[in-house]
């Protein structure tokens, strides 16, 4: 019997480029494909890009490059294959290159170039498909691309315009990944409130029920499956308001994931922005008045064409009025491509690095302040790992993973990984929390 043919796969990117790697190697297993750790042991390897900002482009390369020095065979997608022709003017020697969310040209090419096995059994793959996190949570696309034109942003032209899932096959899948054990569900997308506007929110079908094709139906739907539902990429648009009430009641976790950008009406209408700071503050406040468990956590840019000393310092107050639990903050980088390149007065870049450090100086006291309020509670915790001194690494509703802090449990050799567990914090920083076993 000939030995199965194995794909090396690299996945760089965001979430969303995740979900992509995760169906490709789903189909990959489906139809009898092994998987490769090495570039060695691979007949071909498949490099998912990220082609965002130029720090993630030159990843992206440098990654080319290295699979095609230590194996040869070497087919791009991602978002990188979407920028003309990057990929083949500094690797001419890739055997194809697609754009992002293209799950059928890349089968193709590898049908191609690596003919797939004879008689695949479909039980090679379980039900869920092939993930690239941990067992216990998984990330659940609900739409691609985004209608959006912020100045400062190429996403539309590398992944277009908004397109929704249907609403029965998001539960359809959400429901068998809670099946195989998963215990927390990250819904993202480039823009979650805009979910089913393209489709004129038109009605769908799950187990026999009607459900709006819509943001607010899907997550309480999503809430009746017994697991964390974490929401991510949610503008802070009016209809937003009907979610934060399942938080409060506990179908979803109490956690928003709003990307503000700025806080000054001048930048936010150059970059083509929502500009009303005093509504998202009322907004806020709202949301907490309903739900005092929220988490909210946004990223914001210094340092954009044309941002004065006055700008940003109403920024620092605007975030001094939110007091945003979680915070990430860049400096403006020029994406080949976004609108935001002509535009005059661009911030040296010794300025945007000050304003960088004294908007995360400002904001670490702002969370540390938040986090010193949870001294004594009581928290449920989902567990990621157990590290060589037997402290459990977990995290609480507050956390994302890989994105916000954690919850280090002290003698928490005992608990399981993939399992919930209540704590009480004992100590915190400006992150992270400690606590101890109940």
């Amino acid at each position: 019997m000939n030995r199965e043919p194995k794909i090396g796969f690299v996945s760089l990117g965001c979430p969303k480029a995740l979900v992509d790697s995760e169906r490709i190697l789903t189909r990959l297993r489906t139809e009898g494909y092994g998987v490769a750790p090495t570039y060695e042991a691979a007949d071909l390897v498949v490099i998912n890009t990220c082609g965002f900002i130029d720090a993630a482009v030159t990843e992206s390369l440098e990654a080319i490059g290295e699979a095609l020095a230590g194996n040869g065979k070497v087919i791009v997608t991602g978002c990188l294959g979407a920028k003309g022709d990057v990929v083949r003017d500094l690797h001419p020697s890739v055997l194809a290159v697609t754009g992002p969310h293209a799950c059928e040209e890349v089968m193709a090419a590898i049908h191609t170039h690596l003919p797939r096995p004879h008689d695949p059994f479909l039980d090679l793959t379980p039900p869920q498909g092939v993930k690239l996190t941990p067992r216990h949570y998984a990330y659940l696309k609900i739409a691609e691309g985004c209608n959006h034109r912020c100045t400062f942003c190429i996403i539309p032209q590398l992944r277009g315009d908004l397109v929704s899932r249907p609403v029965g096959e998001v539960l359809r899948e959400a429901e068998t990944l809670v099946r195989a054990g998963v215990r927390e569900l990250l819904v993202i997308s480039q823009d979650t409130s805009a979910y089913g506007v393209d489709l004129r929110y038109r009605t769908g079908f799950w187990n026999g029920r009607p459900f709006k094709t819509r943001m607010t139906p899907l997550a309480a739907a999503l809430g009746e499956l017994g697991v964390w539902i974490r929401l991510h990429y949610v503008y802070p648009y009016p209809h937003v308001d009907e979610v934060v009430p399942l938080m409060a009641a506990g179908k979803l976790v109490p956690y928003l994931d709003v990307p503000l950008q700025h806080a000054s009406p001048r930048i936010l209408k150059a970059m083509k922005r929502p500009a009303n700071t005093g509504d998202t503050l009322e907004r806020i406040r709202r949301w907490r008045e309903i739900c005092p468990e929220l988490t909210l956590r946004s990223t914001f840019i210094v340092g954009f064409p044309g941002e004065t000393e006055q700008d940003f310092e109403r920024l620092l107050e605007f975030l001094a009025a939110a007091k945003l639990d979680r915070v990430g903050c860049f400096t403006y980088s020029p994406v080949a491509g976004a609108a935001a390149n002509q535009l005059p007065d661009p911030v040296p870049e010794a300025v945007k690095q000050e304003r960088q450090a004294r908007l995360m100086a400002a904001q670490a006291k702002i969370s540390a302040e938040r986090l010193r309020r949870k001294i004594g509670r009581t928290l449920t915790v989902l567990v990621d790992a157990i590290d060589e001194q037997g402290t459990a690494i977990a995290r609480s509703t507050a956390d994302a993973p890989e994105i916000d802090g954690v919850v280090y449990v002290e003698g928490g050799s005992a608990l399981r990984v993939g399992e919930f567990a209540e704590v009480r914090v004992a100590d915190t920083d400006e992150h992270d929390l400690y606590a101890k076993r109940l």
